[in-house]
């Protein structure tokens, strides 16, 4: 039996060329391996780690290999190592990186070995080459094709949408990377006394409360306001559109969720939809410890358990199928949680060395 498997190939050292010919090589000897597609190789510049580093050279193949997940891992691992690869530091230089981005629609994730690749489906140096030699293969866990993820990135604005539950630290995450970058910074405007009296009585709060959050959203992020500003703008908002339904399945009562999602999903259409979610997550005991310690009133009467259940419902609603590429972080070390945001924005908008 042969599982077609996708590969990311890159070199920032010595002859790059020669490198990444030599790894195909390889791969065409090694027995297991039925055929080889490679893509065009293409110069792009470094993605996070050390300022100094050289330009890469980078592409992709397509294998028709008998090798199991694991068992193809081990061999690419071997082929770095023969080919000098030393893992010094994180996202350093390296004469060789072999990538194993996709084994048909296995999702795995293990202490060893992550598929699909957890960071391919918004890397342009990535999905470019991927997409020359195996554009209809399908990412598992977004169900988009590679030339669909490809078209993400060049049909909308770079827009950028941080989710979570209250107290996980969007806002303050959104406002860092804004002044980072010089991004347009959307946030939503929140009314406390609104709030408090939401807090203490949902039950007969929750309905205005959803809509009005709704209204809102729609207005932030409407393609009216935001299809008319610089297209090369990079915008971020301190929430994501598609999380209203998952709050009011929190508040609301069950006989009312079903129609706020049919009002949610008639909107939907006049927002723009961010290139990529991320979302971010800690414990509830963490939560709820934020959230005391930052003593807004409005929020004094919010629970564990009630953070919990916000949380667990962003994050079904977030990884459910057909909502596009989401980079999910643990957002308990704030400086780890902005460097792979801002190396995901920079990866977004390469397209070249220059």
């Amino acid at each position: 039996m042969f599982f077609s498997c996708l590969i990311g190939l890159g070199s920032n050292l010595g002859d790059r060329e020669l490198f990444l010919d030599q790894a195909i090589g390889c791969l065409r000897e090694d027995k297991r391996i039925l055929s080889i597609r490679k893509s065009s190789w293409r110069e792009t510049k470094p993605i996070g780690g050390p300022l100094s580093q050289s330009p890469y050279l980078n592409g992709a193949a397509l294998l028709q290999t008998s090798l199991a997940p694991h068992e193809l891992l081990a061999l690419l691992q071997e082929l770095e190592t023969q080919l000098g690869r030393t893992r010094e530091e994180r996202w350093g230089a390296r004469t060789i990186d072999l990538d194993l981005l996709l084994h048909e629609q296995e999702v795995i994730d293990s202490p060893v070995l992550v598929v699909p690749h957890p960071r391919m489906a918004w890397r342009r140096f990535v999905l470019e080459p991927a997409a020359e030699i195996a554009g209809d293969m399908i990412h598992p866990t977004t169900g988009w094709t590679i030339s669909r993820l490809l078209e993400n990135l060049d049909r909308w604005p770079p827009y950028v949408a941080i989710t979570g539950s209250i107290g996980v630290g969007k806002t303050k995450l959104a406002a860092r990377l804004a002044e980072e970058t010089g991004a347009e910074l959307i946030a939503e405007q929140l009314d406390p006394p609104r709030l408090e009296a939401f807090y203490a009585e949902p039950s007969s709060q929750a309905w205005g409360m959803e809509l009005e959050f709704l209204k809102q959203r729609t207005g932030l992020l409407s393609k009216e306001t935001q299809l008319g500003r610089d297209p090369e703008q990079l915008v971020l908002s301190d929430f994501w559109y598609d999380q209203s339904p998952a709050f009011a399945s929190v508040w609301l009562p069950e006989e009312k969720q079903e129609e706020f999602r049919e009002l949610w999903q008639r909107r939907r259409h006049e927002v723009i939809p961010p290139k990529l979610i991320v979302l971010l997550e800690c414990s509830a005991d963490e939560l709820h410890r934020r959230v005391r310690k930052r003593g807004r009133p409005f929020e004094r009467g919010l629970s564990k358990q009630q953070l919990g259940r916000i949380a667990e419902a962003i994050a079904r609603q977030a990884m459910a199928a057909n909502e596009g590429p989401v980079l999910r972080l643990n957002n308990t070390d704030a400086d780890t949680a902005f460097e792979e945001v801002l190396a995901a924005i920079e990866a977004m908008r390469v397209v070249d060395s220059e």
